[in-house]
């Protein structure tokens, strides 16, 4: 199964697929895309961002453009909802979907959601809705296929909600969750201590620590220490940047402190984590 629609004027595409047949870069294409990886009908393996993960039978998985994905071909019972920022921009549409910064920020481990028995019989449901329009070739395609995707999105984020310590969580708290993480993901090159997104949202560092210690499942710093290791394994993985040059990129002005933050959270330093990954 490999469904695509693609929009040649703004460059839009959203693809539907399995990877039954081909890898998932061969499926996927070239290009930036957010990706919703469900495990339809079977456990899913795969490798993202150099973790390797077992997603449940029935389990969804939501990754930004950032994320790199390993799937090995010919996997069977998995499907993949795969949309850019020219067919969907998660940012500019976040009023009618409210996800962005909860199902999607930058982090080394997304987001993943549990589907109850009644909860799957949803996500079929509107999963043939897909199948179904993908094969109506028209000129309104597109909208319809956007109108599924934020119906998608929605029921997501619902989901999501109901795995936080509080489901019912008032929506002052998660705005403040969502805007933070978001605020992380514009700025974690350059800040990366908590009072600095504090003062970015008015608030006190303690309101902060004591709004992410009740209501999620991670403190501030370690949200931003997370981004900040993602893109400094991102880099050494897969630029021909320096050491130093990352060093910089990254906010530290002397290597030997990004050093000793790297191999804290990795056990490794830069060096021996890049001749590891390349096979040195």
């Amino acid at each position: 199964m490999n469904y695509s629609y693609s929009n040649f004027i703004n460059k839009g595409r959203f693809t539907l697929t399995d990877f039954n047949c081909a890898s998932f870069d061969r499926r996927l294409g070239i290009g930036d895309y957010y990706k919703i990886i469900w495990a339809k009908d079977k456990d899913l393996m795969l490798a993202i961002d150099g973790y390797h993960l077992n997603i449940k039978k029935n389990h969804l998985l939501f990754c930004t453009p950032l994320n790199r994905l390993n799937i090995e071909p010919y996997t069977q019972g998995a499907v993949s909802y795969i949309f850019n920022r020219d067919f969907y921009c998660i940012r500019d549409h976040d009023s009618e979907v409210s996800c962005n910064g909860y199902l999607f920020f930058g982090s080394s481990i997304p987001p993943i959601i549990e589907l109850t028995e009644n909860e799957q019989k949803s996500f079929n449901l509107l999963f043939m809705f897909f199948e179904e329009e993908f094969e109506n070739k028209d000129l309104i395609q597109g909208e319809m296929l956007m109108v599924l995707l934020k119906r998608l999105l929605i029921m997501s984020a619902r989901l999501a909600r109901k795995t936080l310590p509080i489901p019912d969580l008032a929506n002052s708290k998660l705005d403040l969750i969502r805007e933070f993480n978001l605020l992380v993901e514009m700025h974690f090159r350059e800040k990366h201590k908590v009072i600095d997104y504090a003062d970015l949202l008015h608030k006190s560092p303690k309101t902060l620590s004591n709004v992410f210690l009740k209501y999620y499942n991670k403190s501030p710093l370690q949200v931003i220490n997370e981004r900040i290791i993602l893109e400094a394994k991102r880099l050494l993985m897969y630029s021909d940047k320096k050491i130093q040059q990352i060093t910089y990129e990254l906010g530290y002005e002397e290597m030997g402190h990004f050093s000793k933050f790297f191999k804290k959270h990795t056990g490794y330093s830069p060096k021996k984590y890049k001749e590891i990954e390349r096979g040195f």
